[in-house]
């Protein structure tokens, strides 16, 4: 769970009225997109649902907490390019140099932010719907790998990838 002291960013991304009809009426209750972040390299999303909104934004923010993940953040980007897709949405990441800024849309923008990720390049493909969006963007935070990570994985040295990288 949380320690105590520690920080949380939070973004609400979407909220939806949602009706069920039944037989005596309709039954009106709200969902919540949210994303949480410590702006250190851990994020995470949750979808809340209840019959009054705070309520919904506060199981969307708990949920977020349980479901956190760490993303490797070198100089304020992320390590290498990497696209994902989920559903009929594609998620184009690009690291870019210091000094750029978050260029992205809405909801890439608020996970971004949350993450800690200070320059980036994003493009969303396809279709724009918030909740594949959000997942098909953690999709690509899950996949991306730092450099001593790989290095470990080939047993090589980061000098050793570095020099190869530059060559």
């Amino acid at each position: 769970m949380a320690k105590v002291g520690e920080e949380f960013i939070e973004k609400i991304i979407q909220i939806s009225r949602v009706t069920k009809v039944t037989k005596g009426g309709k039954r009106l209750r709200f969902s919540a997109l949210v994303i949480v972040g410590d702006g250190k390299g851990k994020v995470g999303y949750g979808l809340g649902k209840a019959p009054e909104v705070p309520d919904a934004i506060r199981k969307g923010i708990e949920k977020a907490k349980k479901n956190m993940i760490t993303v490797p953040i070198v100089k304020g980007t992320i390590p290498h390019t990497i696209m994902s897709k989920f559903g009929a949405t594609k998620v184009l990441l690009k690291p870019a140099k210091s000094g750029t800024g978050v260029i992205a849309g809405g909801t890439v923008r608020a996970i971004m932010d949350a993450a800690g990720i200070t320059d980036i390049v994003t493009k969303c493909i396809g279709s724009s719907n918030p909740h594949n969006l959000v997942k098909a963007t953690f999709k690509a935070l899950s996949e991306l790998q730092s450099i001593e990570y790989v290095a470990k994985k080939r047993g090589k040295t980061v000098e050793e990838i570095l020099e190869r990288v530059r060559s």
